[in-house]
């Protein structure tokens, strides 16, 4: 494969996208852009990426940040196990490592929530390290190119320069090789055994997902003068460290909600509206939210209140953050 290894380079560096984190590949630039494009898209991430580099420009600022600012940076992407690894591991690297990320293999594996891909990315791109960096689109461009059998990533980089081709796979994937192939512009294409024997979209063999199971939950948007009731996730939980409004399940009318929540929160509401249907998905669930608007005969010292404006300030699961935002808007509209 190494002469196609040659074209495929010369394609990467006549065809890459300007990205962000390749400007400067420092280690910690790296980490962050790799671990927030899990799951995750490009476009999607690059905003947040600049973001979270003008707030954290350093591993030693990240891990003095409050955990909260953190979720709150990180609010929109999802998976927010994510941010609360990366800033667990942060004060770890600058506990152990003086706040630079070690460029030793060993070392950079024993830190909490990096896993194969990560290290290998890091060592790969950073360090300039010959290390395989492994993602869905370099998996995807292998077992077309090799026709499903397996190849070690390791086998085929190249001494010279390995990170630019670990890059090129990463980008053939996502630029070219992707679910539907566009074989045409391929770099690498004749030597494709996929595409000699046309089984290009039967490789690689598909996983079966997992089915979304859905969750119909009514929500309450609970005031009392100029604060609102909210729930912070359990450490350990889903929205650990997120804050959503009280809510029951499943979906029911005005009257039943009320009567639900007083008997959970053991407080006195009044019902006075709804806000429109929501949505959101996260993990292996489908939440289908349908807020209604209640007032609270009085204030507990029992639950957690914020005003409206702390509320824009903290941050909020996806699907209480669409809530959030109609929430808003009725409060601008009504006062």
């Amino acid at each position: 494969m190494f002469e196609e290894l040659e074209e495929l380079r010369e394609w990467f560096l006549t065809n890459k996208r300007p990205l962000p984190w390749r400007e400067a590949p420092t280690p910690y630039r790296v980490w962050i852009s790799e671990v927030m494009l899990q799951q995750t898209q490009v476009k999607t991430v690059i905003p947040y990426f600049h973001c979270w580099m003008e707030v954290f420009p350093t591993i030693q600022t990240l891990a003095e940040a409050p955990l909260e600012r953190v979720i709150k940076l990180w609010e929109g992407l999802g998976y927010y196990s994510r941010a609360r690894r990366l800033h667990e591991a942060a004060k770890m690297v600058v506990a152990e490592h003086g706040g630079e990320l070690p460029a030793d293999p060993a070392k950079l594996s024993k830190i909490k929530g990096l896993g194969p891909y990560t290290v290998g990315a890091i060592l790969n791109f950073a360090f300039h390290q010959r290390a395989p960096a492994i993602d869905g689109n370099v998996r995807r461009v292998l077992a077309r190119f090799f026709g499903g059998k397996e190849v070690e990533l390791e086998q085929i980089l190249p001494e010279r320069e390995p990170w630019v081709i670990s890059e090129a796979l990463i980008e053939l994937g996502a630029l070219i090789c992707h679910r539907e192939p566009a074989c045409q512009s391929c770099p690498i294409q004749q030597e494709c055994e996929a595409n000699r024997l046309g089984i290009q979209k039967e490789l690689p063999l598909k996983k079966k997902r997992a089915k979304t199971t859905p969750l119909h939950r009514t929500v309450g948007v609970i005031c009392c003068g100029e604060s609102y009731l909210l729930k912070k996730g359990e450490k350990g939980k889903i929205m650990a460290d997120l804050f959503e409004f009280p809510f029951v399940e499943p979906k029911v009318e005005p009257q039943v909600a009320k009567e639900k929540l007083e008997k959970s929160l053991n407080i006195s509401l009044k019902y006075v509206g709804s806000l429109s249907y929501q949505n959101h998905t996260f993990t292996r669930y489908r939440a289908h939210l349908y807020p209604f608007l209640f007032e609270a005969e009085e204030k507990s010292d029992k639950h957690l209140w914020k005003t409206i404006g702390e509320l824009s300030t903290l941050p909020f699961s996806s699907g209480h953050r669409k809530i959030l935002k109609q929430l808003l808007v009725h409060e601008n509209i009504t006062h």
